[in-house]
């Protein structure tokens, strides 16, 4: 499924180009506490001190794309929270242009995977201006040329499954933020359904044995699906459903 429009086309979104930073996210964050509230695009060549979920680091070396929307939300921040699975459906629709789609897939809650191993990054923070209007910053790592090497966490890059070179950041980007603009539309007119539809027909591991570490507790089950507001259904083997909202999920063949 792609996104469908609704209503007329946004105008396109703003694009705030570094050549070297910190961390996209670190400067949405520090533009949103000044005030700002987008919407804006911050990209960069160069992170020095990327940073991803649990405060892992993230490797962002030249030739990939490093990139974060500086936004405001009306929405409550649990569900504003779903704006992951918005980034996801974009990235993994902005691979389809270079990648067979057969080998892109998505692992709960926003890892987009290519033949298996991940691709992409995303990181989303939110805090409230003085104002009191709440701003997210969704982040976005996409291994264009090159992987970084992450035994615990295999991973892979466009290049490695392209005839060609693959594509420049910023044109990586420009379709990105297309294809963002297009899932933003879809959530804020139909609500969470479409996008949890369409994530669904893409992921990975559904109906398959999954181990989720959230902190100091691993649950195992069988992942079933996604609730009605984004979270991992987890049949345990006493047949129980147990939600996980959030933490790390790992599939056997994944591993």
């Amino acid at each position: 499924m792609s996104p469908q429009p609704a209503g007329a086309a946004a105008a396109p979104v703003p694009i705030l180009a570094f050549d070297e930073i910190d961390s996209t996210n670190a400067e949405a964050r520090r533009r949103a506490e000044a005030g700002e509230g987008g919407p804006l695009w911050i990209t960069a060549l160069e992170q020095t001190a990327g940073h991803g979920r649990r405060g892992r680091a993230w490797e962002t070396g030249r030739g990939n794309l490093a990139a974060t929307l500086l936004m405001l939300t009306d929405k409550p921040p649990v569900e504003a929270a779903q704006i992951s699975f918005v980034a996801a459906l974009a990235v993994a629709d902005m691979a389809r242009a270079y990648i067979r789609p057969e080998l892109i897939r998505l692992k709960w809650p926003n890892d987009v995977m290519v033949d298996g191993r991940k691709v992409c990054g995303v990181l989303v923070e939110s805090g409230r201006r003085a104002d009191g209007a709440l701003w997210l910053a969704t982040g976005i790592g996409v291994n264009l040329a090159k992987a970084p090497i992450a035994p615990e966490r295999p991973a892979t890059a466009f290049a490695e499954h392209m005839a060609g070179p693959p594509p420049a950041p910023r044109q990586a980007l420009d379709q990105l933020a297309a294809a963002f603009g297009g899932w933003l539309g879809v959530w804020d007119a139909q609500g969470f359904a479409p996008l949890a539809e369409a994530w669904t027909q893409r992921a990975h591991g559904l109906g398959s044995a999954c181990t989720a570490r959230l902190g100091a507790e691993t649950v195992e089950g069988v992942a079933e699906g996604l609730d009605v507001d984004g979270a991992l259904r987890l049949r345990l083997a006493n047949g129980s459903i147990r939600r996980i909202t959030a933490g790390d999920v790992f599939f056997e063949d994944l591993r």
